[in-house]
């Protein structure tokens, strides 16, 4: 599969004719150009493959407006969140609001996933949640981080067998920087939660995009 991103001159021309002459023939692209049938056989490869252009028999060639950008569509559906999520950094419910901090700045994270005796998610704390924890009048040294946190069923996630993109729909429809990644799990009781395997944050995100460039 390639993916085009830079165009050279020549196919940001081809590009211009057939969007405002398309359809429109190769032997036509070529006449326009002043250039052979066959010198253009590469840089229309390239743009057809790329999904910048559709070849149609005995029609020709028509510009695909959203033709790039549904192909990085396919490209991101192909893979999914447990392909590039990172570890949870996660603490208990009793866990008092100053470890949770300590914790937080230690991973160098932006939110703390909360879980109980059965390792379910139960919250999450984000730096703003304990920064004003650290401006109130609470004792940070013996209030637990369940009191600040916010609770399900309120916490925005992401399940291990989602696609990036729907991922990445979530971060930015919610305007959050991570989302615990999650499977259904049943606890000792028999009562079905969400246990934490991950997290996905725009970095996994913006990391994934930088190897598929430099593929």
């Amino acid at each position: 599969m390639v993916v085009k991103i830079e165009l050279n001159e020549r196919q940001e021309r081809i590009l211009a004719i057939v969007k405002h002459q398309g359809p429109i023939t190769g032997e036509n692209i070529a006449e326009l150009l002043e250039v052979t049938r066959a010198a253009l056989r590469p840089d229309l490869a390239v743009l057809t493959m790329s999904g910048y252009l559709e070849a149609k028999p005995r029609v020709g060639y028509t510009y695909k407006a959203d033709g790039f950008n549904t192909k990085i569509k396919k490209i991101l559906n192909q893979y999914k969140v447990k392909d590039i999520m990172s570890l949870p950094v996660v603490v208990r419910e009793k866990c008092s609001i100053y470890d949770a901090i300590v914790t937080l700045f230690l991973e160098d994270i932006g939110s703390i996933f909360v879980v109980e005796e059965e390792n379910c998610l139960t919250g999450l704390a984000s730096r703003k949640d304990l920064l004003k924890a650290t401006m109130g009048q609470v004792d940070i040294h013996k209030v637990p981080v369940s009191v600040i946190m916010t609770r399900m069923p309120n916490v925005i996630t992401a399940d291990i067998e989602d696609t990036v993109v729907e991922a990445v729909k979530k971060l930015v429809e919610h305007e959050v920087d991570s989302l615990p990644v999650v499977r259904k799990t049943l606890g000792c009781t028999g009562k079905e939660g969400l246990q934490v395997v991950g997290r996905i944050t725009k970095t996994n995100i913006t990391r994934l995009f930088l190897d598929l460039a430099l593929k």
